[in-house]
């Protein structure tokens, strides 16, 4: 005679009933899933044998398979939502709705359906107990669940795996949905949390989720480990690698303070801080956001999206503005690198993903964003967009542009330069911004615009006659001060900086980056050197108290 399923159940209930092993039961038994007296955990009951009743019974059991032996909340939760998801899940259902019977906080742990009265708890618990296991009702913290999971919604990511891969230990339920059954199983703890298979290097994160880049990226490949000063990085795994945690260096699936993307911390570059200031990665980065010229990380919370435009509308700038988690690596800082996988904006003020070129990165806010600050220099011809200042069109610019077509001239004449300069090179935006004591300037900090103690992010000083800044590049020739050249006339006799006479980025009207600092300068007429001579401009000006009427560089 062949049982139904009901039946088989029926005997498996009785036999744990009766404290013969079954496989579910023998799997349960040393685990927090034990309720019953003989439960190894805290939360357990006072005289209770029975194990298998907590949750089922052949009897007496809710209209829910498989023969559920509790009640549903009936309560509503709150689902977890962001604008990068593109499932919308609702309320609870299935599995997922049966686990939160226990784990959403309001029913007694000890309240089953075959009972007339409540199964009594020791030590005065009623409830799941405040902790990781008490999810409560607001699931907006949580790995969403519920939800279909169809080949569309996966196409549509592009960063997701196709359901019909999901035929091993990672599953989804009957009607096609992600439920907590699809990562957990209650009645075997061999991984830990319950997990249906190891999460080492988020190996189960990984089966739904193929993010783009990570192949290659630090936070699946470094061997780094946590030094043991300062805080823990990771309090919620038993990993002690880098890559080991992967996923989970920055995310937590349940309960996460971060809720839109199931982060670490609420706050952003709180997320980065714990490994990136000197106990897991070598150099600290979080140090250098307190110098007194930084990228303000710190000044916005929650102002930042992934979805965002391209072009930052709001004024904002967080480490993932430049930095991709799940692309970046070691490298120059230009992509491939450190800036991998990063959208930006191109010359011609077209959005791109991802960027090709460091300063694509930084035009995301440094060009057509709104509400940037004034530029910390007024001049003859000032505007507030970087982009507008290397566009070919202009007469003269430092050279970043480089992705194909002509970039505008540097100077009138060609300038001499320090080796391995030459005037068919090819710059980037941290050649002059830049951590000052990093590489680029002899030290061994960090290399980045994350802090420098220079305004405006600078490398060098940009100060005094002879600027530093400015003397990187330029040899003595542009940068002598004491006789022998047309400079000497300016910043020797007068005290005149670079920054008077030259705009360090671009200008649209004048050769040599010329283009005065009204502060300094008032500005009537400027006819520049003829091309491949020296000192043959004229100035109509007036400086440092002085007149200049159509005066040579240096019969004035």
């Amino acid at each position: 005679m062949k049982l139904s399923a009901v039946a088989i159940l029926a005997v498996l209930f009785a036999c744990a009933a009766l404290g013969v092993s079954t496989p579910a039961h023998a799997g349960i038994t040393t685990t927090k899933h034990n309720l019953s007296v003989s439960g190894p955990g805290t939360v357990k009951a006072s005289g209770e044998t029975q194990i298998c009743i907590f949750c089922h019974a052949p009897h007496n059991s809710a209209p829910s398979s498989p023969l559920w032996n509790r009640r549903n909340s009936g309560g509503t939760y709150t689902p977890y939502t962001s604008s990068t998801a593109l499932a919308n899940p609702g309320q609870p259902t299935g599995a997922s709705l049966l686990c939160l019977s226990c784990h959403d906080g309001t029913i007694a742990l000890g309240e089953v359906l075959s009972r007339s009265s409540q199964i009594a708890m020791s030590g005065g618990v009623t409830t799941m107990p405040v902790g990781t296991g008490r999810l409560g009702t607001d699931l907006s913290d949580d790995h969403p669940i519920s939800f279909v999971y169809s080949s569309t919604l996966a196409s549509a990511s592009g960063e997701l795996a196709n359901p019909s891969t999901l035929t091993g230990k990672v599953r989804l339920d009957g009607g096609g949905q992600m439920q907590c059954s699809s990562c957990h199983d209650p009645h075997d703890d061999t991984y830990g949390k319950f997990l249906v298979m190891s999460n080492l290097a988020s190996a189960l994160c990984q089966t739904c989720h193929l993010k783009n880049y990570w192949s290659l990226a630090s936070h699946r490949l470094s061997n780094n480990v946590w030094n043991g000063a300062g805080t823990d990085p990771w309090p919620h795994t038993t990993a002690t690698t880098v890559a080991a945690n992967a996923c989970e260096n920055c995310h937590r699936p349940h309960s996460a303070p971060g809720k839109l993307r199931l982060l670490n911390a609420a706050s952003e570059e709180d997320n980065c801080y714990p490994c990136h200031n000197g106990n897991v990665v070598t150099k600290n980065i979080q140090t250098e956001f307190a110098k007194t010229s930084r990228h303000p990380v710190a000044l916005t919370t929650g102002i930042h999206d992934p979805m965002e435009a391209a072009v930052a509308l709001t004024r904002h700038v967080e480490c993932v503005d430049c930095h991709n988690p799940h692309a970046s690596k070691p490298g120059a800082g230009t992509p491939p690198g450190p800036l991998t996988g990063v959208r930006g904006v191109t010359i011609s003020g077209v959005a791109i993903n991802p960027a090709n070129y460091e300063y694509e990165v930084c035009f995301r806010c440094h060009a057509d964003s709104p509400n940037k600050p004034a530029p910390k220099t007024a001049r003859v011809a000032g505007q507030n967009n970087t982009r507008l200042d290397f566009v070919t069109t202009n007469l003269s610019c430092h050279p970043v542009h480089a992705d194909g077509a002509p970039a505008c001239p540097m100077v009138n004449p060609a300038p001499v330069l320090v080796s391995p300069w030459t005037t068919t090179s090819v710059m980037k935006c941290g050649d002059c911004h830049n951590n000052n004591a990093g590489p680029g300037n002899g030290g061994t900090g960090p290399v980045g615009q994350h802090g420098s103690t220079n305004p405006s992010l600078l490398e060098r000083a940009y100060t005094g006659t002879r600027p530093a800044m400015c003397a990187k590049c330029h040899t003595t020739t542009y940068t002598k001060f004491n006789g022998g050249s047309s400079h000497s006339k300016h910043t020797g006799d007068i005290g005149a900086t670079c920054n008077t006479c030259h705009d360090p980025h671009g200008s649209q009207n004048y050769p040599s980056l010329i283009n005065f600092d009204t502060s300094q300068v008032t500005f009537r007429t400027f006819t520049p050197s003829t091309s491949g001579q020296a000192n043959n401009g004229k100035c109509g000006l007036t400086c440092h108290g002085k007149n200049h009427n159509n005066c040579s560089y240096t019969s004035c």
